[in-house]
């Protein structure tokens, strides 16, 4: 297991109010004495207090907050997020203004908030003219769409719509995860990686990502390989303001369920997605099944979960 770091920072009432929207999904019920809210990111807590205390704890909280020391350093970061409803979106074009009769390439991931399963990647190019084949098929967001559903409609797209994908396992991803490589850093080299290669054979009007951080942020984490796709387009909930990010979502989740299915299937068990604590009473019947190490190849061990899961083993 990782280090659990603890980084403080103090900030002021601009930046209370960009935190409490950004980790909107992210808040917990429940939120301590004195506290503002507090949010889990997956791989981090952050915990904003009344008094502008805001504490990071975490394998990765030197990286979480290290991007809001950042932004308090940038004033036109402030002043566009104040500017501006949506305050995960830094892109000067507002989201709203999209064209949707246009040619784009446009990527999605499934899987970075489910403790089981893998994390899958995906890029699709959908030109102008397949937009009819895929208003008839009602293509949307994943989350909005039933397995069932998608498991019937995916096969169709992926006949007609070039893509992408990636599929990073839970090995692979234990193995990756570190102090220098927290799960937003992990997204932004997957993201890349698919929208280069499908950028190589096909050239659209936008290039879209469903966004996950700021715009500044993305871009550090690939400092140190060359050449990244530049000129994108960043949007959040982009799944539904864009046709090629919608079949991503789609196309991600489709790869999603059949590698749920697989591991499954191998261990004779139902993986529920989420990382709620159904999760973890699953866990524990693994763990008591395979062992201990059984959660390197189908969990994600820096989900607080895992912690949880072997606190009760060990009773």
């Amino acid at each position: 297991m990782k280090k659990t770091i603890t980084k403080v920072i103090k900030v002021n009432e601009d930046t209370k109010k960009l935190m409490s929207e950004f980790y909107q999904d992210m808040k917990r019920t429940k939120t301590p004495p004195y506290a503002i809210f507090q949010a889990d990111t997956g791989d981090t807590i952050v915990t904003l207090y009344e008094s502008g205390k805001a504490m990071f704890q975490g394998i990765s909280a030197d990286i979480e907050a290290k991007m809001w020391t950042d932004i308090l350093k940038d004033k036109e970061t402030i002043k566009y997020f104040q500017d501006n409803d949506n305050p995960r979106s830094l892109q000067i074009e507002e989201a709203n203004t999209l064209p949707i009769n246009i040619s784009s390439i446009g990527s999605d991931e499934v899987g970075t908030g489910d403790y089981y399963g893998p994390i899958v990647v995906t890029a699709s190019y959908v030109d102008k003219e397949n937009i009819p084949f895929l208003t008839e098929l009602k293509v949307k967001d994943s989350k909005k769409i039933s397995d069932e559903q998608i498991l019937k409609i995916v096969p169709k797209i992926i006949k007609k719509i070039p893509y992408k994908s990636v599929i990073l396992t839970n090995k692979e991803y234990n193995e990756k995860y570190s102090h220098n490589m927290n799960m937003n850093k992990i997204k932004a080299i997957l993201h890349n990686k698919v929208l280069a290669e499908i950028a190589k054979e096909h050239h659209p009007e936008y290039i879209v990502v469903d966004q996950f951080e700021p715009e500044k942020s993305y871009y550090r984490h690939l400092q140190e390989y060359p050449n990244p796709v530049k000129g994108i387009t960043f949007i959040t909930k982009a799944e539904d303001k864009c046709f090629s990010v919608a079949v991503s979502s789609l196309i991600s989740r489709y790869i999603f369920i059949k590698e749920m299915n697989k591991l499954g299937n191998r261990y004779d068990i139902f993986l529920p997605k989420g990382a709620n604590y159904y999760v973890e009473d699953v866990g524990i019947k693994l763990v008591q099944k395979y062992g201990q190490d059984i959660l390197k190849n189908i969990a994600k061990l820096n989900f607080s979960n895992t912690e949880r899961i072997l606190k009760e083993i060990q009773k």
